[in-house]
């Protein structure tokens, strides 16, 4: 089997309005299907697109109990370092709970971490794979 990256993620949960205003105000996605009240799959849902050439991420979400207990894991975008500072207002804007950060390997990027209403927990992370494997690897001795 081989994979071209990410297909897309699906969340379940309580309101599609509150988690539709998460994704299109922080995240930049763009709405491209409602079932409305039919239903293809297993209950109302609503497609939506983060970024804009064909390697964009699909998002799903469906209407169901959401209710996650917390943990770490979690669903990681990359942003831009500048992006951060009013990504972090947006978030707060929309009262969700933003967790203190974790503690951190020079040069292997910021994030910030939150939680929606239904339990998932979102990174928004400025840097790489390739930048945080070189953050983790020891220099040679000179």
């Amino acid at each position: 089997m081989t994979s071209s990256g990410l297909s897309h993620v699906t969340f379940i949960v309580r309101d599609l309005d509150r988690m539709e205003r998460i994704l299109t105000n922080v995240l930049g996605a763009v709405r491209v299907y409602d079932s409305g009240s039919c239903t293809f799959s297993l209950s109302e849902e609503r497609f939506f697109l983060i970024g804009d050439s064909e390697a964009a991420t699909w998002v799903a979400i469906m209407l169901g109990d959401g209710g996650l207990p917390r943990s770490y894991n979690h669903v990681a975008f990359q942003v831009e370092r500048a992006d951060l500072p009013g990504l972090r207002t947006t978030i707060a804007e929309l009262g969700l709970d933003i967790r203190p950060p974790r503690s951190r390997v020079d040069g292997e990027g910021d994030s910030i971490y939150f939680d929606d209403d239904d339990g998932h927990l979102f990174e928004l992370h400025a840097g790489s794979l390739r930048e945080r494997l070189a953050a983790y690897t020891p220099t040679a001795a000179a």
